[in-house]
C-alpha cells in the first residue's frame, strides 16, 4: 500500500490520465442512457421501422444525403432541427441519423428536453446502416423529405 501511495505522489499526471480515461469510457458507455435516450444497432433500428411505427428523422445536410437516405425518412438539418420540431409528432418514437451517429446524438438530446419520449439514435449512422447492407433510397423519391 505504502508503494501504491509513492507511485502516485511521484506519477500524478499518470493517475490523472487514468481518472480521465476512465471517465470518459464511462460515459461513453453510460452516457446516451443518462441523457434520456437509447442508442440502436441497424438491426434493431430496422425492428423500431417495422414494428414500433417509428419516425425516422435525418439530420444531415444536403449535401450528405444526396448519396442516399433511409426510406420515410424526414430531412431536417441539425441546424434548423429547435424551429422545426413541430413536424414530428411527439406521441411516436423518434430515430435520429446522421453520418456517423454524433450529430443524431445531439438531436436526440435536444428532442428529449423539446418533451419527446421515446427517442432512439442510429449508433455508427447511415455509415453503419450501408455496412448493414440495408437498402438506401435516392433523393426525390421520398415525398416526406423537406
Amino acid at each position: 500500500m505504502q508503494q501504491l501511495f509513492e507511485f502516485s505522489a511521484k506519477h500524478w499526471d499518470l493517475i490523472l490520465a487514468l481518472v480521465i480515461i476512465l471517465t470518459m469510457l464511462i460515459f461513453n458507455l453510460f452516457g446516451a442512457r443518462m441523457r434520456g435516450y437509447r442508442e440502436v444497432a441497424p438491426s434493431e433500428a430496422v425492428r423500431l421501422i417495422n414494428q414500433e411505427d417509428v419516425q425516422l428523422l435525418d439530420v444531415r445536410e444536403d449535401k450528405e444525403v444526396a448519396g442516399g437516405h433511409i426510406a420515410d425518412a424526414l430531412l431536417i438539418p441539425l441546424g434548423q432541427l429547435k424551429g422545426r420540431m413541430e413536424e414530428l409528432d411527439k406521441g411516436r418514437p423518434v430515430l435520429a441519423v446522421c453520418r456517423s451517429g454524433q450529430r443524431s446524438g445531439s438531436a436526440c438530446g435536444m428532442l428529449r428536453k423539446a418533451g419527446f419520449e421515446n427517442v432512439y439514435n442510429l449508433r455508427g449512422g447511415v455509415m453503419a446502416w450501408s455496412s448493414a447492407n440495408l437498402p438506401l433510397q435516392k433523393p426525390g423519391k421520398n415525398k416526406k423529405r423537406k
